[in-house]
Order: structure tokens, then C-alpha cells, then sequence
């Protein structure tokens, strides 16, 4: 049996690799894929902000810290990666913000992904430690 290869929408600009048979549901599979809407110019998108991520920016966030055993990646716009390690210790990434849905939720992530997104694509700034990680140490 010959089997055929399509790309499948994963959502947030991101598609994946999928093994198809039959032609029905070939048609389906593409009929979905024209639907979604093309980034601009072929940048990525972050999956976080959902702006379009130009190179010298992008940074590649492991959903479950390696530390943890994660492995599956997603490229974040830098000041995006660097938000969530400011706010968020490992522990809790692996536990409780182990996807974008999960990472959208807290109040402090709300407000910074309303600030950023008002942002140039390329804009940077350092980000800094949240008082309660520091309090930690």
C-alpha cells in the first residue's frame, strides 16, 4: 500500500507532517489547509503574541523544560521566551504551562502579551525576574 504525505494545520501558523489514505479524506485535508489564513511573507509566527517572528528574534522554547525530560519545541519571539522564564520557575512550566493555552491564562502574561503586541515586530527589551522568583532563592 502506497501511502501519500500531507501537511496537517496544528493552528498558530504551525503545520506538521501526517500520513493520509484515502481520497476523501485527502480532499478534506487540503480543502482546511487553503482555508487558514498565510503569514506574512513566510515568517513564523509566536505562537504567544501571534506576531510574525523576524529571524534575528527568534528563540526555540522547549514546552516542558528539558530539565523535565521535554522535547517538543516551538519558536518564540525573544522578549516572549524571556517573559515566560522571568515569570514562571520550571517546576511550574512543566507542571502546569505546558502549552500556549495554559500560558495565556495568568493575569501577568495577559497584560504583557496586550503590552507587546502593540510592539514593532523586532522590538526587544530585557526582561527581569518576577519579585516572587526572586524571593525564592
Amino acid at each position: 500500500m502506497c501511502r501519500r504525505w500531507s501537511v496537517v494545520a496544528l493552528g498558530h501558523g504551525q503545520h506538521s507532517l501526517a500520513a493520509v489514505t484515502g481520497r476523501i479524506r485527502q480532499k478534506r485535508i487540503q480543502a482546511l489547509l487553503e482555508a487558514l489564513p498565510a503569514p506574512r511573507g513566510g515568517d513564523v509566527l509566536c505562537p504567544l503574541c501571534e506576531r510574525p517572528i523576524p529571524p534575528s528574534q527568534q528563540d526555540a522554547h522547549h514546552w516542558v523544560p528539558k530539565s523535565r525530560g521535554g522535547v517538543q519545541t516551538a519558536l518564540l519571539h525573544r522578549i516572549c521566551h524571556r517573559q515566560i522564564h522571568a515569570l514562571f520557575t520550571e517546576t511550574e512550566l512543566a507542571r502546569t504551562y505546558a502549552t500556549v493555552e495554559a500560558l495565556k491564562q495568568p493575569e501577568e502574561m495577559v497584560r504583557f502579551i496586550r503590552w507587546v503586541q502593540t510592539k514593532p515586530d523586532a522590538f526587544f527589551e530585557k526582561s527581569r525576574k518576577s519579585q516572587r522568583l526572586k524571593s525564592r532563592r
